[in-house]
């Protein structure tokens, strides 16, 4: 609930430190943000975003994917990378989606706290509901971030974008910011059946560019695994990514029950720790 992690946030427009009242955040210069019946809040400051967040249809197929299970190997090592640090962190997923692997590290790290930030409201309706130690907020993750500088011990982001500063601003001294990185092999049997986006080769190499002059060099975890899926699953896990932009009304679909028969399907991902230098 937003109530768990008030203390880590910010006001967007003057960044003084909130707090909830009644239905609304707000802010001692009088700044205040109500809070939407579905639990999250908007910390936007009213300026434009510059991304367009994901539909309802979209976070509705990641939802139903994640839900059933065939991403779990990721959501395990993401939590493992946060949880042997030990203690009771402060998580921030940054582009959080549903909160799916937000919820599953707060699942992992008794006593911990988790924080989830999208540009959709769609997205932040799910969050506010992932976990009961998950607090939602819409915000544009390349603008800086409604959260208090170095409140967070932990940041995720999980196939998101990555602001680099700011994960830097928000983190403790000490603290990690942890990437899920697909690999080129990820998902290697749909991309040309169903004219996927590639995954850039050299992602990781341009991560480590990214984060360079904010964090240490990473350790890593490469995490491979196959799964079977059905052509529901399979229209789910491209309907909640990027490709999904990129298909018109009922094309995934149709594509979908055109595609030739498929045994198995690899999910190929790498998981990145990099320390606050």
């Amino acid at each position: 609930m937003l109530s768990d992690v008030t203390d880590l946030l910010a006001c967007p427009q003057c960044r003084a430190e909130v707090e909830l009242d009644g239905g609304a955040i707000v802010c001692a210069s009088g700044h205040r943000f109500d809070v939407a019946r579905q639990g999250y809040v908007s910390l936007t400051a009213g300026t434009a975003v510059k991304f367009e967040g994901d539909s309802a249809d979209m976070i509705a197929a990641r939802a139903q994917f994640l839900s059933a299970g065939h991403y779990d190997p990721f959501v395990h090592s993401v939590a493992t990378a946060v949880g042997e640090r030990g203690g009771q962190p402060r998580v921030l997923e940054v582009g959080a989606g549903t909160g799916h692997y937000l919820a599953g590290v707060l699942d992992h790290c008794p006593g911990s706290r988790g924080l989830g930030l999208d540009v959709s409201k769609y997205a932040a309706r799910r969050i506010a509901k992932s976990h009961p130690r998950t607090g939602a907020v819409v915000a544009d993750v390349w603008a800086q971030l409604p959260v208090r500088d170095g409140v967070i011990s932990d940041v995720l982001c999980v196939f998101a974008p990555r602001n680099a500063a700011e994960s830097a601003r928000v983190l403790e001294p000490g603290g990690h910011l942890t990437v899920l990185t697909p690999t080129d092999r990820h998902l290697v049997e749909l991309i040309d059946v169903l004219g996927m986006v590639n995954v850039d080769e050299r992602k990781v190499e341009r991560l480590d560019a990214s984060t360079s002059d904010y964090f240490a060099p990473a350790t890593r975890t490469e995490v491979e695994f196959a799964m079977e899926l059905t052509r529901s699953d399979v229209a789910q896990l491209v309907g909640m990514g990027p490709s999904a932009r990129h298909f018109g009304p009922g094309e995934l679909a149709a594509k979908v029950a055109d595609m030739p028969a498929l045994s198995t399907v690899t999910a190929s991902a790498i998981v990145s720790s990099y320390e606050r230098a």
